[in-house]
């Protein structure tokens, strides 16, 4: 019952916003993206590592699946988790959830917590990134550029910099290797988040 199909179904039962259904499926490309690398450094065989890789890609595509009915800080992400306690998704997947959010005051204690919290913003930049192209292609974004980007307060001023930078120190990696890591994740899966852009033919 709780599959990443399962979450997909309940994402798109809460959330009627095209724009943030796409932000859950960006968020997930990179969250999953670092389950990948974890489930390979730990050592897990096929079946244990494709479980293990479903709680990132469900936890992302649920951290924000109650925002478009429950906007306020004062409910979300706190009614979303009480839907997910009530049809008991797993605890794990919830308390990453809570930690996403700075002001829940829950501790990012797992590889999970830090891996979502370090991809929500992140992921919203780059998509902003690929829009400002004149091709609007993820293809065309590179990590000089969305590094010069984060200097510019103007530009996609909705971004809490602050988060994306500590998401990098909570995975203990350079900035420049987590915007790669997320950067390359998604343009691996440019069709399904609509940035291969209007010359995607050329792009690939």
């Amino acid at each position: 019952m709780h599959t990443r199909e399962r979450a997909w179904e309940l994402l798109n039962e809460w959330t009627t916003s095209p724009s943030l259904i796409k932000h859950a499926l960006a968020v997930e490309t990179c969250t999953r993206s670092y389950g990948e690398r974890e489930a390979e450094r730990l050592g897990l065989n096929d079946a244990s590592a494709a479980e293990f890789v479903a709680k990132y890609s469900i936890a992302a595509l649920l951290h924000d699946f109650d925002y478009d009915r429950h906007p306020s800080l004062d409910e979300h992400p706190f009614v979303g988790n009480r839907v997910l306690t009530e049809q008991g998704w797993p605890e794990e997947i919830r308390h990453a959830i809570l930690a996403h959010a700075s002001y829940t005051g829950a501790a990012r204690e797992s590889h999970l917590d830090r891996a979502l919290f370090a991809c929500d913003e992140l992921a919203g930049f780059l998509t902003a990134c690929a829009l400002v192209k004149p091709t609007k292609s993820i293809h065309d974004v590179e990590v000089a550029g969305v590094k010069k980007k984060m200097k510019d307060k103007a530009f996609a001023r909705g971004v809490n910099r602050e988060d994306i930078t500590e998401g990098a120190e909570l995975l203990g990696i350079p900035m420049e290797e987590h915007i790669e890591n997320c950067l390359r994740a998604m343009q691996a899966n440019a069709a399904e988040l609509a940035l291969e852009g209007v010359t995607a033919s050329n792009q690939a």
